[in-house]
């Protein structure tokens, strides 16, 4: 095919793996949305999970950060909950809020109701998507990913986000046998759902544990690291590289460090410098504020030499933020951002 002959840029899939690069690789996570006016002009016709269903369409999505910003990867445009209807989670993403559960789950029965994933059957527009993407139209590698276990939970079993995650919490704590089925049951979906996007073309995975820094090293090490050491285990085999990810998870990397993953994507809390301290051995990526890029451009450009610096000096790095894009940001600013990281870093 023609197509697939074009020159890939494989300056982030190199930083993954350990190799030296030309500069340092840029890409933000909800790069693809909300804060694009393109996007915002589709959004007055559909829905999101309109537009995912919705191969061409949500090709477009996708891609368009590559074309207006330059970075250095795609990052499949979609939700978390998007498999979760294939287990029969009553799921909608309302504006303003986020993911609606309308049916929670509150026992074992619940969780044992919970049925399975067959992406070809339950999800071929998400497949069909990647096909496009990287059999016609990228030249940069495209991410896949999927929602954690623990995070995914967290919004079956508290019908929606939670600031406090009591409900979750107190779940996991009072009916452990239950609490270990949905891991499991998660997880089984997790595994399907991502080899099924590595099949169909994405070169990296990274997985959205966003909301796992609710709970203590102590729990994390028994109630979440078997099954996110099994979900890495499995998708190891297929050769694309790993990330990891979560906010407010300082108190985590260590456990992290353990998992069978190559990259850890850090939050703004943690600097480069203080993860090594800390004893992280991982290729990181990260991990500039987000609320940064609503302030001056001297205060971006400051703040993102001396990350680039830190990376640098590091040896590798992915430069990314330490959570996703808002709404309220430019498009321009990231265009200009992602310019200057490539300048600067080029070596």
């Amino acid at each position: 095919m023609d197509n697939m002959a074009k020159t890939m840029n494989d300056t982030l899939i190199k930083a993954y793996k350990g190799e030296e690069t030309s500069h340092t690789p840029v890409w933000y996570m909800r790069q693809a949305g909300r804060s694009q006016p393109e996007y915002r002009a589709l959004k007055e016709k559909y829905s999101l999970f309109e537009i995912t269903h919705q191969p061409e369409l949500c090709a477009y999505v996708t891609r368009l950060p590559v074309e207006n910003y330059g970075v250095d990867a795609a990052i499949l445009y979609k939700d978390i909950m998007s498999p979760l209807p294939a287990l029969g989670v009553d799921v909608e993403i309302k504006s303003g809020i986020g993911p609606v559960i309308h049916n929670p789950i509150t026992n074992f029965q619940d969780v044992e109701k919970l049925g399975s994933i067959n992406p070809k059957a339950d999800v071929p527009y998400v497949l069909d998507t990647i096909r496009l993407l990287t059999e016609e139209q990228l030249d940069v590698p495209l991410i896949g990913f999927s929602g954690a276990p623990f995070t995914l939970a967290s919004y079956m079993i508290e019908g929606g986000p939670s600031k406090n995650y009591n409900k979750t919490k107190a779940f996991m704590y009072t009916d452990s046998a239950a609490w270990f089925a949905l891991m499991d049951k998660l997880a089984d979906m997790v595994i399907t759902y991502v080899e099924a996007q590595i099949e169909a073309g994405a070169k990296a995975i990274q997985i959205f544990d966003s909301w796992v820094g609710a709970l203590n090293a102590s729990d994390y090490r028994v109630f979440i690291k078997p099954v996110m050491t099994r979900i890495f285990s499995e998708l190891r085999q297929h050769g694309v590289p790993l990330i990891t990810f979560g906010v407010g998870a300082r108190h985590l990397l260590m456990e992290w460090n353990d998992l069978p993953v190559d990259v850890i994507g850090l939050d703004w809390r943690t600097s480069i410098t203080e993860a090594r301290e800390i004893g992280v051995t991982k290729v990181l990526q990260g991990n500039l504020d987000p609320t940064l890029l609503l302030t001056k451009w001297e205060t971006i450009e400051d703040r993102a030499k001396a990350l680039i610096d830190e990376g640098i000096a590091d040896g590798n790095h992915v430069f990314n933020l330490g959570h996703g894009v808002t709404p309220d940001i430019k498009p321009e600013t990231l265009k200009k951002l992602t310019e200057y990281i490539h300048r600067y870093s080029k070596r």
